[in-house]
C-alpha cells in the first residue's frame, strides 16, 4: 500500500517513487529488493516469505526473524502474512553518505532446521536535499587595476543526494562586468569562477552585488543560492601566481602528525611589500581540512595535523590561497587534491550471528550450527578475509555468502565421549603482512538416550543369614548410565515372579532410587536355600532403556532348629522287654532324631544321662555316639533293678548346641516270664498297665494281618511250583528274586522250593528278607548263628518298631544310604552272575569299614557311609554270596545267610517280614522241641528286623 507524502513541491516525486514496483530477483544465493528512501512507515517492500520458499504457517513455529547489520528496526516482516514492510524512516544520505550504492543487508533465520538466507534491500535516491553553499555570502576583494580575464575561483555548492539528482548547474545573476565560468565535468581542470569581462573603476563602483544560483538534476529542481559581495580595491599592479593551479599528491594513511604533504608556490611580480605573499586556506575550505592538515603561511608547506584514515576519507580537496602585503592586497588561489593511500592497518573482525546450541549428540551431518560474519575495514587485498576453524573437531567452515561462513556439523558426535567443543575461528586478511583475529565459541552436545544402565556385574552372589529382621539390608545394586540428567537418572524394580506359591515381593524389595535391597520378613533356610531373582535398571529418558542384573541369595544355615526324635520316641517313653539273660553288646533299642539344620548343625550326637541319684554304679546301658543304638555294656544279674529307666540326650554341633531328650524304659524280665512290651506317652500321667495293654491288642492285630500276607505269598509260592511247565516239580535252578513292595521285601530260591517239595536234601543258601531297612546297630555287621524254633520259645525278643513307620517316611529315611560298591551273587559255579549294590552300614565298629559324618539335614542326616575294609572278616570271598544288599527303588534290606548242612532250623520259615514274626514265634511255641530248646538256651540273639 503507498502512503503519499505531504510537503508542497516535494511530494509529488517521492509519490512516482513510491508507486515503482520493489522488484526483487534471484542472484548468487539471495533475494534483491529496492524501496525508495523517505518512504513511510508500512510501505511494502516484498513477499519475503514467499520468494524464500516459506508458508507463512511455519514462520512462527520455526522462529523467523531478520537480522541487519545496520539498525535492525528500518525493516520489519509481518509473521502472519510473511511480507517485508519499512518499519522506520530510511534517509539514504545518513545511511550511505556520498556512496553510489546503498543497501541494506539482511539476514533472514529461520530455525528447526536452521537456515540462513541473505535480502538485500536497496535504498533508492530521491531529490530530498537542495544544493548548499558554504555560506549564504561571499565576500571577494579585486583591485581596479585587474586586467581583463582575470578569474576569481569560487567555493561551489554540495548537494547530498547522488546521481542526477546531485548534478548541479550554475547561473549568475547579470552583470556587466562578471560572467561565470562553469566547472568542466573533470573536477581536476578547472572549477567554479568568476571571469572579469570589463575594467573596474573604483571611483565608478566600488561595490557589486551578485547572486550565484545552484540548480539540481532533480525533478522537481532543487536550488540553492550565494550573495557574493565584490569590492573594487585601489591600484595594486600584479596579484600573485602559483605555480600550478592544481596539486595532485598521494598520502599514506596514519602517518604521524607533521608529516609533508606538499609545498605550494606563489610568485608576485611586484616589489617590496607588494611581492611579499602570504599563503593561506581559503575561506571556503572544508572544516575536516582544517583539523586534518596545517599550511605555513610563510613557505607554502602543508602537512598533517590530525589522524589521517583512508576508512574515513579516501580524499581531501584543499583550497589555498596566496596574498600579497600590498596597502590594497592582491591574492592568487591552487587547488591541492590529496589522495587517501590503503594500509593494511585494520584487523579482521568476526562475529557469531545466530547460535543453535546446544546440538544434539544424534544431530545429522550438515547440520548448521552457527552463523559467521567476517568484515575489514581495509580495501582491496587487505581487506579480504579467509576463515580457517581448528583442527580436530567434528565441525567444518562453509562459505554461504561473500564475508559469510556457516558452521556445519561435519562428523558424529557423542556427548559421552566428548560434552563439549571450543570452537576457534580465525579471520585473516590479504595484507602484508597479515593481520588476523580470533573468536571461540562453545559448542554443548546435548544428550541423548542412547545408553541403556550396566551394571558392574551380570549376576551377584548374596550369602544372608536365615533368620534376619524383617526389612533388613541385603545388598546394593548399582547400575551406571553413561548418558547425563533426566537420561542417567536411574530407578531399580524387581523383576516379579513366582517363588512356589508365593510372590517375589513378598520376601524382597529394592528401594527404586538407591537400589538396596531389603528382605521384607525372616528367610529361613530350612524352607528357601536359595533366592535367585532379577532386578532391573531403567532411566528416565524417553523412551526408557533398561537392563538387568540377576542376584543369587543363598541363605546361610543358623542352628535354630533343635533335634526332632522320631515316633515313637519323639511322642512318649519307648518302653522295652529285655532278658536278665542277654550278653554284653546285646542291641536294646535304637533312638532316632533328625536336625532340620545343615552340615554342622545336623550333626547329632548321642548321650546316657546318668540317672537322678545315681551311686556312682556302672551302668550295664551304653548308647552309639553318632547312631543311637542302646546296647547292654555288660551281662545283666539280679542286682539289676527290674526297670530301667534310660534318658538319652541327644545334642547337635551347632554353636550354641541344641539338645533333646529321649526317655527308653527298659524292663528286665526272667527266664519263664511272658515278656510284655508297651510304649508309655509321655504327655499322658497315668497307669502304665493300660497304655501296655493298648499296645498288646494293636502288636496282635497287626501280626494276624502279617499272618495272613504271609500264607498268601507262600500258596503262591507254592502253586508256581508245582506248576512249573518247563521244570521238574523240584528240579533244581538258579536263585530267583519273587517280590519287593513298599512294606517290605522278600527273596525266593530254587534251591529251597526243591526242600519244600521232597523235604530231603543238603541244605542251601537261603535269602533273608528284613523290612524296612534302617541303620543298624553295632553288631549288625557281625554274622550270627540263626536259632532254631525252639530258641524263640520263652525268649523275649527286640520290639520292632518300623511298623509305625509309613512307606513314604521309610523310602525318605533310607534314601540317603550310599551305594558304595557291588556285590555279586552268584548261583554257583558256572552260573551267570548278578550285580547286586551293597548296602551302607551305620556301624562304628572299626573292624566293619569306614565311617564318615553325614552331610546333609533332614531325615537323612543321621545316615553314615560302610565300606568293607581290609580287615572285615564278612567280606565276600570268590564263589560267595554277599552278606546283604538292597533292590534299588525299595527301602528294604536283603540279607543272604549261609546255613549249615547240620542246621536243624525249620527251613520252611525262610521268609522273615518285619513284625511277622511274632506271629511265627508263638505258633511254634506251642508246638517247640523241648529238647532243642534247653540244648539252644543261654544263646543270645539278634533281632534283625531292625536291620
Amino acid at each position: 500500500m503507498v502512503f503519499p507524502r505531504s510537503g508542497g513541491l516535494r511530494a509529488p516525486p517521492l509519490l512516482l517513487s513510491f508507486l515503482l514496483p520493489a522488484i526483487w530477483e534471484v542472484g548468487s544465493g539471495q533475494l534483491r529488493y529496492s524501496v525508495p528512501e523517505e518512504a513511510p512507515h508500512g510501505t511494502f517492500v516484498g513477499r519475503i516469505a514467499q520468494d524464500l520458499g516459506l508458508e507463512p504457517a511455519e514462520l512462527v513455529p520455526r522462529l523467523f526473524r531478520v537480522a541487519s547489520r545496520e539498525r535492525g528496526d528500518l525493516l520489519e516482516v509481518n509473521l502472519q502474512n510473511g511480507i517485508l514492510f519499512v518499519n522506520s524512516r530510511l534517509d539514504r544520505e545518513e545511511l550511505c553518505g556520498r556512496s553510489a550504492e546503498c543497501s541494506l543487508h539482511l539476514e533472514v533465520i529461520v530455525d528447526r532446521p536452521l537456515q540462513v538466507f541473505h535480502v538485500e534491500v536497496e535504498v533508492r535516491d530521491v531529490n530530498d536535499n537542495p544544493p548548499v553553499f558554504p555560506s549564504i555570502q561571499k565576500n571577494l576583494f579585486i583591485a581596479e587595476s585587474r586586467p581583463l580575464d582575470t578569474r576569481v575561483p569560487l567555493e561551489g555548492a554540495s548537494d547530498a543526494d547522488i546521481g542526477a539528482n546531485a548534478l548541479l548547474t550554475y547561473r549568475l545573476s547579470p552583470s556587466e562586468y562578471f560572467s561565470l565560468e562553469k566547472p568542466s565535468h573533470d573536477y581536476q581542470v578547472k572549477g567554479l569562477g568568476l571571469v572579469l569581462r570589463k575594467s573596474l573603476d573604483r571611483e565608478e563602483t566600488p561595490e557589486i552585488f551578485l547572486v550565484l544560483t545552484a540548480t539540481d538534476g532533480g525533478k522537481p529542481e532543487q536550488t540553492g543560492t550565494v550573495q557574493l559581495l565584490i569590492t573594487v580595491l585601489d591600484a595594486n599592479d600584479n596579484a600573485p601566481v602559483f605555480d600550478r593551479t592544481l596539486y595532485t599528491v598521494k598520502l599514506p594513511e596514519n602517518v604521524p602528525n607533521g608529516t609533508l604533504v606538499i609545498k605550494v608556490n606563489a610568485s608576485d611580480l611586484d616589489e617590496g611589500l607588494n611581492g611579499d605573499v602570504v599563503y593561506s586556506f581559503s575561506t571556503d575550505v572544508a572544516p575536516n581540512v582544517k583539523n586534518k592538515f596545517h599550511i605555513d603561511t610563510n613557505t607554502g608547506q602543508i602537512s598533517v595535523n590530525g589522524y589521517i584514515d583512508f576508512e574515513e576519507y579516501k580524499s581531501y580537496e584543499i583550497l589555498v590561497e596566496g596574498i600579497d602585503k600590498g596597502q590594497l592586497p592582491l591574492s592568487g588561489h591552487c587547488r591541492v587534491i590529496v589522495e587517501i593511500q590503503d594500509t593494511n592497518d585494520n584487523v579482521p573482525y568476526v562475529e557469531f550471528k545466530s547460535l543453535s546450541l546446544p546440538i544434539s549428540e544424534n544431530a545429522p551431518l550438515s547440520t548448521v550450527i552457527a552463523l559467521i560474519s567476517v568484515s575489514d575495514r581495509d580495501s582491496g587485498a587487505n581487506g579480504q578475509v579467509t576463515c580457517t576453524l581448528m583442527p580436530d573437531t567434528p565441525f567444518k567452515l562453509v562459505s554461504t555468502f561473500k564475508n559469510y561462513y556457516s558452521l556445519v556439523l561435519d562428523s558424529a558426535l557423542d556427548r559421552e565421549t566428548v560434552s563439549a567443543y571450543q570452537v576457534v575461528v580465525t579471520a585473516r586478511d590479504g595484507g602484508s603482512p597479515p593481520l588476523w583475529a580470533t573468536a571461540s565459541v562453545s559448542v554443548e552436545v546435548a544428550d541423548v538416550n542412547d545408553n541403556a544402565p550396566a551394571f558392574a556385574q551380570a549376576e551377584y552372589t548374596v550369602f544372608v543369614k536365615e533368620n534376619n529382621a524383617p526389612g533388613s539390608h541385603i545388598f546394593t545394586v548399582r547400575a551406571r548410565d553413561a548418558d547425563a540428567q533426566e537420561n542417567a537418572r536411574v530407578s531399580y524394580a524387581l523383576v516379579e515372579r513366582r517363588v512356589g506359591e508365593r510372590a517375589l515381593s513378598s520376601y524382597v524389595s529394592v528401594h527404586a532410587e538407591s537400589g538396596k535391597v531389603h528382605a521384607l520378613q525372616p528367610l529361613d533356610r530350612e524352607e528357601l536355600e536359595l533366592l535367585r531373582f532379577q532386578v532391573s535398571a531403567r532411566d528416565a529418558g524417553v523412551p526408557a532403556l533398561g537392563s538387568n542384573v540377576t542376584l543369587q541369595v543363598f541363605v546361610l544355615d543358623e542352628n535354630d532348629n533343635a533335634p526332632a526324635l522320631l515316633a515313637p520316641a519323639g511322642g512318649g517313653a519307648l518302653s522295652e522287654a529285655l532278658w536278665r539273660s542277654v550278653g554284653a553288646g546285646h542291641v536294646v533299642t535304637k533312638v532316632r532324631a533328625v536336625d532340620a539344620d545343615s552340615g554342622y548343625n545336623a550333626w547329632l550326637s548321642y548321650e546316657l544321662q546318668p540317672p537322678a541319684g545315681a551311686d556312682g554304679a556302672r551302668s550295664p546301658f551304653r548308647v552309639g555316639l553318632y547312631t543311637g543304638e542302646i546296647s547292654t555294656t555288660r551281662a545283666l544279674d539280679e542286682a539289676d533293678a527290674p526297670r530301667q529307666r534310660l534318658l538319652v540326650l541327644v545334642k547337635d554341633h551347632g554353636e550354641p548346641a541344641l539338645t533333646a531328650t529321649a526317655t527308653v524304659l527298659v524292663s528286665l524280665v526272667d527266664s519263664g516270664q511272658e515278656p510284655k512290651t508297651s510304649r508309655v506317652s509321655l504327655g499322658v500321667v497315668g497307669p502304665e498297665a493300660s497304655l501296655v495293654d493298648v499296645n498288646v491288642y494293636l502288636i496282635v492285630a497287626i501280626c494276624a494281618v502279617s499272618s495272613l500276607l504271609v500264607l498268601t505269598l507262600v500258596l503262591y509260592v507254592a502253586l508256581r511250583c508245582w506248576g512249573s511247565p518247563t521244570q521238574g516239580a523240584c528240579a533244581p535252578g538258579k536263585p530267583v528274586l519273587v517280590c519287593s513292595s513298599a512294606v517290605g521285601s522278600w527273596s525266593y530260591s530254587q534251591q529251597r522250593r526243591q526242600r519244600v517239595c521232597s523235604g530231603e536234601g543238603p541244605p542251601k543258601t537261603d535269602l533273608m528278607a528284613f523290612s524296612p531297612s534302617l541303620p543298624q546297630g553295632p553288631n549288625s555287621a557281625e554274622e550270627r548263628q540263626q536259632p532254631s524254633d525252639s530258641d524263640y520259645i520263652g525268649k523275649p525278643r527286640q520290639s520292632n518298631p518300623d511298623w509305625r513307620y509309613s512307606a513314604s517316611l521309610r523310602a525318605g529315611m533310607h534314601s540317603s544310604v550310599h551305594l558304595e560298591e557291588a556285590g555279586i551273587l552268584r548261583a554257583g559255579p558256572g552260573g551267570p552272575d548278578q550285580q547286586w549294590p551293597t548296602v551302607s552300614s551305620a556301624t562304628p565298629e572299626p573292624e566293619a569299614g569306614e565311617v564318615s559324618p553325614p552331610v546333609g539335614a533332614g531325615v537323612n542326616s543321621n545316615s553314615w557311609t560302610f565300606k568293607y575294609g581290609p580287615g572285615n572278616p564278612k567280606q565276600s570271598g570268590p564263589g560267595e554270596l554277599p552278606d546283604k544288599f538292597i533292590i534299588p527303588g525299595s527301602p528294604a534290606i536283603i540279607s543272604i545267610r549261609q546255613e549249615p548242612s547240620n542246621s536243624q532250623i525249620d527251613k520252611s520259615d525262610f521268609i522273615t517280614f518285619g513284625k511277622k514274626e511274632e506271629t511265627k514265634k508263638k505258633k511254634k511255641k506251642k508246638k517247640g522241641n523241648k529238647t532243642q530248646e534247653k540244648k539252644e538256651k543261654g544263646n543270645s540273639t539278634t533281632d534283625n528286623s531292625d536291620q
